[in-house]
């Protein structure tokens, strides 16, 4: 069973890969880049990595899963990864993904980002916390679900969509600049974005925490 908790839980895990891993990694994704040509059309456009880098990912995640698991107790794999690449100007305006259906199978608890490459400037990796009841459903979790009975789930808001505009609704907002080679999780239900880069180039791949 889930509990809401796992949805709002954040959890980091430093060397998620080797420093050779990170480069081999690397090294896959620039070949790839340069044999497709890939430029996201927006910020928040991902691409699918390569056979060979998902592997390698998903085998750090199984590796993980331990630690995982003190924050997400309900983990047990991830969807494939997506990666992102935003230069300067670019960000990721804050948004909350939400559970989506509480009934699917299996359910995304959170989400996953490895960071690949930080920026020079800019490109800090945000969260926002509130209180406010605005980002909140009247919804709650039945008995005999996949979440504890009376659970509560957020809206899906984005810089475009819901039913509040999230820079509306105070909030504390924590930053971070995780080197390369640490893992990110946070809980779907959380509010998150990307500030906008200043000077280099943040790289990040990107994937779902199932349950």
């Amino acid at each position: 069973m889930i509990h809401m908790t796992e949805t709002l839980a954040v959890q980091t895990v430093e060397g998620f890969l080797t420093p050779e891993e990170t480069a081999e990694v690397t090294g896959l994704l620039d070949e790839h880049l340069a044999a497709t040509g890939w430029v996201p059309a927006r910020p928040s456009e991902g691409t699918p990595p390569p056979r060979s880098v998902q592997d390698l990912l998903d085998g750090a995640v199984r590796r993980a899963l331990p630690v995982l698991r003190r924050a997400f107790p309900s983990a047990v794999s991830v969807d494939p990864w997506l990666y992102h690449d935003l230069g300067p100007g670019d960000r990721i305006r804050p948004h909350v993904h939400g559970v989506g259906d509480p009934a699917a199978r299996p359910q995304r608890i959170a989400r996953v980002a490895f960071d690949l490459q930080e920026a020079e400037a800019g490109g800090e990796f945000h969260l926002d916390t509130c209180s406010a009841d605005a980002l909140w459903s009247e919804a709650t979790a039945p008995a005999g679900g996949a979440y504890a009975p009376g659970a509560r789930f957020v809206h899906a808001i984005t810089a475009r969509t819901g039913p509040v505009r999230l820079a509306d609704v105070p909030h504390t907002r924590w930053t971070c600049s995780p080197p390369p080679g640490v893992l990110v999780v946070y809980g779907t239900q959380l509010v998150h974005g990307v500030l906008p880069v200043v000077e280099g180039r943040v790289r990040k791949l990107i994937t779902n925490l199932l349950a």
